[in-house]
Parts: C-alpha cells; structure tokens; sequence
C-alpha cells in the first residue's frame, strides 16, 4: 500500500519509528528495524548517482544524500513522494538521507545499506531458515579481493560467509538484480564461488525492498555477465537465498523466502 502524498502547505510530517515487533507464531523471531524520525517530501529529481534534490513542505528544496549505487529503474520517478531521514552529524555535507519512496505499487527501500543491516540482524536472532543462531557475527570480513558483507561462525564452529544484494526492480512479479552492470558484484560471486570450492558455506542473500514479488532471477538482459556468474557459483555450491522486505513507515522486517530460478 502507498504511502499518503503531502498536503500542501503543511509543515513536514515526522513519522516516528516503531520498537521491534516479535514473531507471532512464539517460534521464530521477526528481524525488524525501526526507523529515525522520517520526513515526507516530493522528488525533484536524482542526478551524479549519489544526490537527489527533494521538496519539504514549508522548508523549500533540499539536497539528500542517496545511499545506492545502482541505476534505480522504476524507483526515481520525479513528483513521487519520498521519505528522508535526517542525521544529527554536523560533519555530514548533506544531512538528509533518501530512504524511501512511493511508487504506486507501495513503498520502495532505495538504501541499500538497509539491508545489509537487516540481514545482520536477521542471522543474529536465527531468523533466516535453516540457519541456527550463531555464536557470532562479523562484518565486512575480508576474503581475496574483496569484503564480503557478512562472517558467521555456527555452532559447532563451522563458518559462513554472506554477500546481501537489494533488488528494488521487480518486474512481472520476479524480483531482479542488478539493476545497472556491476563488475564489484561479480567478483563478489567469484569469492563465494572459491569459498564454496574450498569446503566453506558460502551464501547470497538478496533481499526485496519491493513489494509483489513472488521470485528472484538474475537480471541478464541488464548484466549477463553476473547472471552468468551467478549460475556458476550455484553450481559450486554457494546458497543463493532470496526474500521479501516488509516496508512500512514503522518500521523494515525480514518477510518471507522468495522462489529463485536461474
């Protein structure tokens, strides 16, 4: 469901995150994230990737930090309204930060730091299925070339690794990535890949931040290259595991497991 649209002339509406909510089966945990304080204002216009001019009711035009790397199809349409947070770091050139918008499907997650936050939690509480609760978590672990996002060390000792991806492009119901050709993606799988080969578990997450779909699927017409990459490193063992994100002006919570076809 969309989020209402301004009204004209009001002053910007602050929308206050909400305490996380327990599962409701008892059983297993619900990984949500509640937000900052959430202002509403109209898009202007996105431009040089990581800015986008925004229009606040009764302050005029701001500049907003974008935190996504990607091309944003079908996500940054100008007139959308959209829904920043606002950091209190003097330090920051731009204060305001785009979280998400609304497109008429529902509300979109443009961080893509979200859901890397998301997933932390998520595996922390035992949250994803067929993981147990491990006995920590560590991020930004490095590995060849490259940081993949997360570490897991499971009972008993055994080790995890963990590259999360958000797709914001859903398209007749399959969520896709990536949106835009992405080198740094693809050596991300070739790490898993070579993780995977050599005994260790080895896992792609993609995470939704889209409402209505239904499974995921390399984006190949945009970057067959991963796609490819992406079939070869399930074929050497790496997890690829996909679901939804639950948006709301609440709060953001891991939803349910998505089809992946390849």
């Amino acid at each position: 469901m969309a989020a209402p649209r301004k009204k004209g002339g009001a002053a910007p509406r602050k929308i206050m995150g909400a305490a996380p909510r327990k599962g409701t089966d008892g059983i297993t945990p619900l990984a949500s994230i509640p937000w900052p304080p959430l202002t509403e204002g109209t898009l202007i216009k996105r431009y040089k990737r990581f800015l986008a001019d925004v229009e606040l009711p009764g302050q005029g035009q701001v500049t907003a930090h974008t935190p996504n790397t990607g091309a944003m199809l079908d996500c940054s349409e100008p007139g959308r309204p959209v829904y920043l947070s606002l950091s209190d770091n003097p330090r920051r050139k731009y204060p305001y930060a785009w979280e998400m918008i609304a497109m008429p499907d529902g509300l979109v997650g443009v961080n893509t730091a979200l859901p890397n936050r998301l997933a932390h939690l998520a595996f922390s509480i035992g949250a994803v299925p067929g993981f147990p609760r491990p006995l920590m978590v560590e991020r930004e672990r490095p590995v060849g070339r490259s940081r993949l996002d997360l570490k897991l060390t499971l009972p008993g000792g055994d080790e995890a690794f963990v590259e999360v991806k958000s797709s914001t492009l859903v398209r007749g119901g399959v969520a896709l990535f990536p949106d835009a050709v992405s080198q740094r993606g693809k050596r991300h799988l070739d790490e898993l890949t070579g993780l995977a080969r050599g005994g260790k578990r080895a896992v792609l997450l993609v995470l939704a931040q889209r409402p209505g779909a239904d499974s995921f699927s390399p984006a190949d017409a945009i970057d067959p290259a991963w796609g490819a990459a992406l079939r070869h490193a399930a074929s050497a063992g790496v997890e690829i595991l996909a679901h939804t994100v639950d948006l709301t002006l609440t709060d953001a919570k891991l939803g349910r497991p998505l089809e992946v076809r390849l």
